[in-house]
C-alpha cells in the first residue's frame, strides 16, 4: 500500500520507456529460469526458510497470522521474506491490483531510479537476489556494465520477479480498514477497494507491521491556499494521473525537488505549452547532504544515538533540502518552454475572467491552466481513518522531547516515537493495550530508526533487523510453550546399543 494508489490509472503508459537502449525490451525468460533455479540452490544452502515454529492459534474461530505485513512495495516484500525465512507465518495484503503495488507504475514519474545501481536493495544479503542478477540474467553483463542508472519500470519488474521467486503471495484488492489492538494481538478490517460500499471483513494477527510507504500515516500536503483553486484544476504528485491530460496546457508546479521535476517532464514530454516551476528559495539547493548518513554506522546504529543527536541529523537534512538529480533538471530545462522562477512562493491566488488561474509571486505573477503540488506529505492521523482506533493513542516525539529552540520541525514533532521494533508507543502508559503491537515500517519511522525503512540502500537492514525483533518478542510471549515443548521432547540422540560398559578390573 504504499504511495496512494487508491484505484487510480497508471502514471505511464506503454513499455518502451522502460527498456535501455543498449538491450532487448524484454528479458531473457531462459537467463531468468537459470537465476531461479540458482536462488532456490542459495536458499537451500542457507537452510531458508526455517520451519513454522510458533504455536498456531485462533481468535473468533479464525486463524491468527505470526504477522500481518500491510503494504506490498519494496519494504513489505522485503519484510515478508525476512518473516519467511525466520519461520514465521505471515499475510501480506496491499490494496492496489498485482503489479501495481508501490509507486514505481503509477505515482512515480522518473525516467530511472536515483540510487547507483550497484546498491543491493532488498536482497537480503543474498547476491542472486540482487537487481544485479536480475539485469545480467535478463540482458547480459555487457548491457549490465553499459547500464547507467536503473530504469524505473524496469526495476518494478525486478520487484515482481522477487515476489515471485521467492513465492510471496500477496492480498491483492485488500483496503486495510480498521485496526484494533488487543492485549494478545491486532484485528484487522480489511475490504475491496474495487467495492466502495463493502464493510470489509476481519483478519487476525499476533503483530501486525504497516509497510505503507512515503505517506504511510498521512497524505500528500497542500498548502491551504490549494483550496481556492477550482475543483479539477490541479493535482498533487502523491497523486497517479497522465500528463497527456497536460498536452497544450499551461502549467505551474510549485516546488523544485525532484518530484517537482518529474512531473514538469512528465507535462512536458507529453505536450504543454508551458511549465512553470515556482521555487520558494532564491536559488535550487546543490548538494545532497543524506548522503553523507548513509553508511553502516547510520544503518545499524542511529536508533540507539541520544535522541538529541537523532533531531539534529534529521532536521539538518530538511533544512538544508535534498536537491532535484541533476539528470531530473536537464530533463526540465532542456524544453524551451520550461521556466524557472525562483524566489516565488504564491502570496495569491485569483481565477480570471478568461477561466485561467493567475499566480501571484514577488517575482511576478504567472497564469496557467492546471497547478500541480509537489509539496511532499505530512503525518495526519485525520487523512487516515482506518487508524482512528489508535490515532489518539500513539505518542509523538512532541510529547516528550523538548525541541530545541533553533531547531523546530513541524515534520518531526509529529513523528511517531517509536520502540525498538518500530513499535507504536502508547500516550499513556496502559491506555490502548496491544498498541505495540502495531509496528510502522514507513517513512514516519525515519527519526527514531533512520532510513532503514523505505530507501534502497538500507530496506535489508531495516527488515532484518525488525524481523528477527518480532521473531525474539514472538518467542517470550511464547516462552512457556516452548519450554514445555523443550521438556516434551523425546527424540533419543543414542538408542543404548552404542558402547559396552567396561567390567571392573579385579585386583
Amino acid at each position: 500500500m504504499d504511495g496512494d494508489l487508491r484505484d487510480a490509472p497508471a502514471a505511464s503508459a506503454g513499455r518502451a520507456e522502460t527498456a535501455p537502449p543498449h538491450s532487448p525490451e524484454r528479458p531473457d525468460p531462459a537467463g531468468l529460469a537459470a537465476l531461479a533455479a540458482r536462488v532456490r540452490e542459495d536458499l537451500e544452502i542457507l537452510c531458508l526458510p526455517a520451519k513454522p515454529w510458533v504455536p498456531a492459534s485462533t481468535h473468533d474461530g479464525q486463524p491468527v497470522a505470526d504477522v500481518v505485513v500491510v503494504g506490498a512495495g519494496m519494504a513489505g516484500l522485503a519484510l515478508t521474506a525476512s518473516l519467511h525465512h525466520l519461520g514465521l507465518v505471515t499475510r501480506l495484503i496491499d490494496q492496489a491490483s498485482g503489479g501495481r503495488e508501490g509507486p514505481w507504475a503509477t505515482t512515480a514519474r522518473m525516467d530511472t531510479l536515483r540510487s547507483p545501481k550497484e546498491l543491493t536493495g532488498p536482497a537480503l544479503g543474498i547476491p542472486s537476489l540482487s537487481f544485479r542478477a536480475w539485469y545480467v540474467a535478463g540482458f547480459g553483463a555487457q548491457a549490465w556494465q553499459a547500464l547507467g542508472k536503473i530504469p524505473r519500470l524496469l526495476w518494478a519488474d525486478y520487484l515482481q520477479w522477487y515476489r515471485e521467486v521467492l513465492g510471496l503471495r500477496v492480498e491483492n484488492h485488500s483496503r486495510l480498514l480498521d485496526v484494533q489492538p488487543r492485549a494478545d494481538g491486532v484485528s484487522l478490517r480489511v475490504g475491496d477497494p474495487r467495492r466502495p460500499a463493502d464493510a470489509g471483513h476481519w483478519i487476525h494477527a499476533r503483530h501486525v507491521v504497516l509497510a505503507t510507504g512515503r505517506d504511510g500515516l498521512g497524505s500528500p500536503w497542500v498548502p491551504a491556499w490549494a483550496q481556492s483553486l477550482p475543483a479539477g484544476r490541479w493535482m498533487h504528485t502523491g497523486h497517479a494521473w497522465s500528463g497527456e491530460r497536460l498536452r497544450g496546457q499551461r502549467v505551474a508546479v510549485i516546488g523544485a525537488g525532484a518530484s517537482a521535476m518529474d512531473a514538469a517532464a512528465e507535462a512536458l514530454e507529453h505536450g504543454a505549452a508551458q511549465v512553470t516551476l515556482l521555487v520558494r528559495r532564491p536559488d535550487l539547493p546543490r548538494i545532497n547532504k543524506s548522503k553523507a548518513a548513509g553508511n553502516p554506522g547510520t544503518a545499524h546504529g542511529f536508533w540507539d544515538l541520544p535522541d538529541d543527536w537523532k533531531w539534529r541529523y534529521r532536521h539538518y537534512i530538511n533544512r538544508e533540502q535534498v536537491p532535484p538529480p541533476k539528470a531530473s533538471v536537464l530533463r526540465v530545462s532542456r524544453h524551451p518552454q520550461a521556466r524557472f522562477m525562483l524566489g516565488a512562493p504564491v502570496t495569491g491566488v485569483r481565477e480570471l475572467p478568461d477561466g485561467a488561474i493567475e499566480l501571484r509571486t514577488p517575482a511576478g505573477a504567472v497564469s496557467v491552466d492546471t497547478v500541480i503540488f509537489a509539496t511532499g506529505y505530512r503525518i495526519d492521523w485525520t487523512q487516515r481513518p482506518e487508524f482512528a482506533a489508535i490515532a489518539a493513542q500513539v505518542r509523538r516525539w512532541r510529547d516528550r522531547f523538548p525541541t530545541p529552540p533553533d531547531q523546530a520541525d513541524e515534520e518531526l514533532a509529529n513523528s511517531p516515537d517509536l520502540g525498538p521494533l518500530f513499535e507504536f508507543q502508547a500516550r499513556e502508559p496502559g491506555a490502548c493495550p496491544g498498541l505495540e503491537r502495531v509496528h510502522c515500517f514507513n517513512f514516519a519511522a525515519v527519526l527514531s530508526h533512520g532510513a532503514t525503512t523505505g530507501d534502497i540502500p538500507q530496506i535489508s537492514d531495516g527488515a532484518q533487523r525488525l524481523a528477527r525483533g518480532l521473531a525474539g518478542r514472538l518467542l517470550a510471549e511464547d516462552v512457556a510453550h516452548h519450554f514445555d515443548a523443550l521438556v516434551r521432547f523425546s527424540e533419543p540422540e543414542l538408542i543404548g546399543d552404542e558402547w559396552s560398559a567396561a567390567l571392573p578390573e579385579r585386583s
